[in-house]
């Protein structure tokens, strides 16, 4: 065939064809990945990836990445994971709705001055508002069928500061701290919103045997308008040494739950070379079997100085 012009999309396939406007190739047939298959983003210091997996039909996973400054010129970084519940009416909607909302949300209440704790309580509530926004949408009630639920999705993510790393989340998405000093340990900073979780909470059953449970993933709190009630949950940490922020959904910390396994897997160079970073760990949930989507944002900490960027 032809070459396709300089403006055309190219199959992925046979890197020949020209892609239709129903995204298959005019040359070979082959389907195109739709836009959220995989998705890739530098923020400065900070990267995030996010990948379909190998067994979903579509990405329902969604993330926002952004720097901004604080009233005294220091630099933040934000990153927000959603991860959508499948078993909802519209999750890859609800996902993109919440962290589109969370992270404007940050972004603006941080220049303003807002405590970084108090800004991640607030984008938690913004990103509330919007999935459960979602639910009203003529659109949803056509598709909505009597068995499904509204719109959902969990929500985690961090701030990074010069000198103050907060969390928040809502579901069981979460955020891993991995000290550069590998000799050092790591640590999980978030507890899931999950029944597994509450088992071992309640001193009836130890974490491998809640986790290896049936039940296990089943999240007690999430982002919807049929939630139970939302409680968002923050925390704010002081390192007194450098390191990386792992923010991520459940399609990664599967395949490395514990904080070791998850130093592990990232690269020791993450702090420098983060978007080469959030991709590798990407493949490694993907090389152990890719069963759920996958995203991953990385955040090196101490956030450097305005200006200062990554190599």
């Amino acid at each position: 065939p032809a070459a396709p012009a300089a403006a055309e999309k190219v199959c992925v396939a046979c890197r020949a064809g020209r892609v239709d406007d129903d995204g298959y190739c005019e040359n070979c047939g082959h389907a195109q990945p739709r836009e959220r298959d995989h998705m890739e983003q530098e923020s400065g210091p900070i990267a995030a990836v996010s990948d379909r997996g190998l067994r979903h039909h579509r990405n329902e996973d969604a993330f926002s990445v952004g720097c901004t400054a604080l009233p005294d010129g220091a630099r933040a970084q934000v990153a927000i994971v959603c991860d959508g519940v499948s078993s909802a009416t519209r999750p890859d909607d609800a996902s993109l709705a919440a962290s589109r909302a969370a992270g404007e949300s940050l972004l603006g209440a941080l220049p303003r001055g807002t405590h970084p704790q108090q800004a991640m309580h607030e984008a938690i509530l913004a990103a509330s508002h919007a999935v459960n926004a979602l639910a009203d949408e003529p659109a949803t009630a056509r598709e909505q069928a009597p068995h499904q639920n509204a719109p959902a999705c969990t929500l985690v993510g961090a701030v990074v500061t010069a000198g103050l790393l907060v969390v928040g989340w809502v579901g069981d998405s979460r955020v891993y701290w991995v000290p550069a000093d590998r000799a050092t340990p790591p640590a999980r900073l978030t507890e899931d919103d999950s029944w597994a979780a509450q088992m071992v909470a309640a001193g009836l059953m130890n974490e491998a045997e809640a986790y290896a449970d049936e039940r296990a993933h089943a999240i007690t709190g999430w982002l919807g308008a049929d939630a139970y009630e939302l409680e968002p949950h923050t925390a704010s940490f002081k390192p007194d040494r450098a390191g990386v922020v792992v923010v991520c959904t459940d399609g990664l910390w599967n395949y490395a739950e514990s904080a070791e396994e998850m130093a592990e897997a990232m690269p020791p160079d993450a702090a420098d070379r983060p978007l080469h970073a959030a991709r590798v760990l990407v493949g490694h949930a993907l090389d152990g079997g890719g069963h759920d989507n996958v995203t991953v944002a990385l955040l090196p900490f101490p956030a450097p100085p305005q200006g200062a960027g990554s190599a």
